[in-house]
């Protein structure tokens, strides 16, 4: 899977499981912080969804995951992750 089919595949799967209302893959930039006023605006309750996601989806090893809490900056920082673990893969 390329980069950018990655990073559609991640905020497909944001936009369903998170029930983000109203957005598109198309309609989230990159960059956007995922927390916190002026971007997605998602709590920590989501953060354990995305933590699930990319377990499941992608098989991320969650040791790694509550290492980096960078990781959940933007969509760009979930899918350098991903790619950091070489699991670009999706497994559904």
């Amino acid at each position: 899977m390329t980069r950018n089919e990655l990073k559609t595949k991640l905020k497909t799967l944001l936009i369903e499981r998170l029930s983000i209302e109203g957005a598109t893959p198309e309609s989230i930039d990159d960059d956007v912080p995922l927390f916190g006023d002026g971007g997605l605006e998602l709590d920590s309750l989501d953060a354990v969804e995305i933590i699930v996601i990319l377990q499941r989806q992608f098989g991320c090893d969650v040791k790694q995951i509550k290492k980096g809490s960078g990781i959940f900056a933007s969509i760009n920082a979930l899918a350098d992750f991903v790619e950091a673990q070489g699991k670009t893969d999706a497994a559904g």
